[in-house]
Order: structure tokens, then C-alpha cells, then sequence
């Protein structure tokens, strides 16, 4: 089976060991999408190579093109400088985003088979990505509560650590493919289950329950599936 290239990443960094270690963090939540650090110089000290940068735009792109990340200005430039030197820019985005939160954002997006703006856009807004906290007061649902259109439910985190990273990724990766809208809540706080940072942001532990509320064409397919993976302990 033939399936759609997906968008890469490349972190460039000041340091090398920043650029491995934030690489290591969205590969651990995508593992399927390509993500290429760059960090320090050639000379193994702080800064950034223009030519490593060149080097990586071409191998992280799959055909689907190349989102870039950076954490200093200078990085920034150098990332700017590659990009325009390509045979097409437009196959490149450098994104002005938090370096780790934009880069794992972008990484479980361009997982579900997003388009090279729609993974940008995901990276530039990861710092805005938050619980809503709510004052809705109605009593938790019963199993597969169907009302006003939307399928809402119960779901009991079995894992011992709840919705922390990776849970939390494979989570939003599962709703991605989906067409559904789902909002997880916990507590007073909700967050968009298709928003990796968010459903870490309600702090979820281990041994509590979860309100799953979707809508949409697949919306109980949607419930069904963040059932199976709380049964399964989130594979952890």
C-alpha cells in the first residue's frame, strides 16, 4: 500500500546537543516523521553551519516538504539563508515557534498526514496551546451519552502515569486521523485531544477518569478508538 510522504523537520541549534536532544523528544512522539537535528559548527563549538543546514533541508524532505525550527536569531538567519539558496523555497518553512513545544506540535501534525502550512501554523501557535479552564458543572456522562449530536463518555486512564508525553501523542495522533472534533476534559480544564500540549497540560494522572466529548462524521469512531488505547494502557 502506497501512503503520502509526510513532512520533515529540521531543528537548527547553537548546540549540538540542544538540537539531538529536542530531535530525540518529537521523534519519540512521531516516530514515523523525519526529524534532522543541526547543531553547533563543523568545528564542534556553539554556532550554527550554513552548509549542515543545506544538507539537512534535502534529506529530511520526502517529498512533502520541510518545516525548519530554530532557537536563536543568528539560527534563525543562517536557516533563512539555506532555505533561499534551494532549487524551490517554497518547499521550506522557517517558523517562528517555541523550539521544543513548536517542534513536537509539528512533529505529531505532520505524523497525521498534515500539509507543509498546516505543520508550520501547528509549530507557530504551540505556545498558545493550553487547558480551557471551565465552569461547566453537569454531572459526568454515562457510557456513550449521545446528545445534541455529540458522543460523550467516560474513558479511565489505566496506565500508571496518565496523559503525560507520549500517552498524550499517541492520543492526538489517533484523533488526527479522524474526521471528528474531540475535547478531552479533566476536571474544571479541557483541551483538544488533536493538540498534543494540551492534553499534557491537564495533568491527568494514572488511575482517573477522563470526559471524551466528539462530534463529527467520526465521532464514535473516535470515542471507540481513545477507549482501545486507555484499555491497553496507552502501550506504555
Amino acid at each position: 500500500m502506497t501512503t503520502n510522504p509526510r513532512v520533515g523537520l529540521v531543528v537548527v541549534s547553537h548546540s549540538d546537543m540542544l538540537a539531538n536532544g529536542v530531535a530525540e523528544l518529537a521523534t519519540q512522539m512521531a516516530p514515523d516523521t523525519t526529524v534532522i537535528p543541526v547543531g553547533g559548527t563543523e568545528e564542534g563549538t556553539l554556532g550554527t553551519d550554513y552548509n549542515a543546514v543545506v544538507e539537512a533541508l534535502t534529506d529530511a524532505d520526502a517529498g512533502a516538504g520541510v518545516v525548519v525550527l530554530y532557537d536563536l536569531g543568528s539560527a534563525k538567519m543562517t536557516a533563512e539563508m539555506a532555505v533561499e539558496s534551494a532549487d524551490d523555497p517554497t518547499r521550506y518553512a522557517v517558523v517562528d515557534a517555541p523550539l521544543v513545544e513548536g517542534a513536537v506540535a509539528a512533529a505529531v501534525a505532520a505524523q497525521g498526514g498534515a500539509a507543509l502550512q498546516d505543520v508550520a501554523t501547528t509549530a507557530e501557535g504551540a505556545s498558545a496551546e493550553s487547558p480551557t479552564t471551565t465552569t461547566t458543572t453537569t454531572q459526568r456522562p454515562a457510557l456513550h451519552l449521545v446528545q445534541d449530536g455529540a458522543v460523550q463518555t467516560e474513558v479511565h486512564l489505566t496506565n500508571e502515569v496518565g496523559l503525560h508525553a507520549r500517552p498524550a501523542a499517541l492520543l492526538a495522533r489517533t484523533v488526527a486521523e479522524l474526521d471528528a472534533e474531540v475535547t478531552i476534559r479533566y476536571g474544571t480544564e479541557e483541551a483538544n485531544a488533536a493538540s498534543v500540549l494540551a492534553l499534557m497540560g491537564l495533568s491527568a494522572p494514572g488511575g482517573k477518569s477522563i470526559t471524551v466529548i466528539a462530534t463529527g462524521k467520526d465521532a464514535a469512531e473516535a470515542v471507540r478508538r481513545i477507549e482501545e488505547l486507555a484499555e491497553r494502557g496507552f502501550d506504555d
